[in-house]
């Protein structure tokens, strides 16, 4: 059971092209994690392609499949920032931190029914109910405004991206824009979080929260570093997606460790002489 705090956790003002430098350490990562590190971004690059092509012919399936895929990238993520936290504290990144994340991810938390133990679990499936509202929204608009039936990408790109006459385009990307940003908010540091501390999954989406308020130009920039990363890898035919996704992962867990000090919050595995766990940087 989570212990409770008098005061929420501590965060971070940093520079606002600190987010540059996670970019540099998830580079390091990866060449220290090697191929455990890589199999993450081949293995969401293949789940990529299976997407297009079951749904090259149906926007909206492949809409809605491509944005819950996008949305919930920081939870499929996760043992990239256990590799991450392994390395940090001089642990070898083997597979079996991978295995470890996704079979048994709190070692002393003998009680796998309650609340905080599929606290990720429960992210995860908010995530996916984001990501289910922003396709039905999209469709609706698109439905309602556009010239013509919308069945296929080629239509979507012809009549709303390249349209001559007509905003709907820009519409569209304005409300992307506009439900995107509480969920970059809500998850910008929430899954490190949870998957290193003892805390509730409110207290981690309000940690986010703060982060973001308190660091609004950093975070846009960092927002903007994971649109572009991630549309290079899509545009890429999903190939770029192999090391994106790595060092996107990566990247996020300095991220955390940078914004936030964690140190009021009990650790999710107990301190021992051979695992040392480290509250600041």
């Amino acid at each position: 059971m989570t212990k409770r705090r008098a005061a929420p956790l501590l965060v971070r003002s940093i520079a606002p092209l600190q987010p540059l430098a996670w970019l540099a350490l998830g580079w390091r990562d990866i060449a220290r994690a090697r191929w455990v590190s890589l199999a993450h971004g081949a293995a969401l690059a293949l789940i990529g392609l299976l997407i297009v092509g079951l749904g090259h012919h149906r926007f909206w399936w492949l809409a809605g499949a491509l944005s819950g895929f996008l949305v919930v990238a920081p939870v499929l993520a996760t043992s990239l920032y256990a590799l991450s936290r392994a390395i940090e504290r001089g642990e070898p990144p083997r597979l079996q931190v991978v295995f470890k994340t996704w079979l048994n991810w709190q070692n002393s938390h003998f009680n796998k029914w309650g609340n905080d133990y599929w606290c990720m679990l429960q992210f995860g499936l908010l995530l996916a109910l984001a990501a289910t509202g922003w396709v039905l929204t999209s469709a609706g608009l698109i439905t309602l405004l556009a010239p013509v039936p919308i069945h296929t990408p080629m239509d979507f790109v012809q009549h709303v991206v390249l349209a001559r006459d007509g905003w709907l385009f820009e519409l569209w990307l304005t409300l992307g824009g506009v439900m995107a940003a509480p969920v970059f908010a809500s998850s910008v540091i929430a899954m490190p979080l949870l998957l290193d501390r003892r805390v509730t999954l409110l207290e981690a989406v309000l940690t986010s929260w703060q982060v973001v308020i308190v660091n609004p130009l950093a975070m846009a920039i960092w927002s903007g570093v994971i649109m572009g990363f991630t549309l290079l890898g899509l545009g890429s035919l999903m190939i770029g997606l192999v090391l994106v996704i790595p060092m996107l992962g990566h990247a996020s867990w300095h991220a955390y460790r940078e914004l936030v000090d964690p140190s009021a919050a009990p650790a999710r595995e107990p301190d021992t002489p051979q695992n040392p766990i480290t509250t600041s940087r």
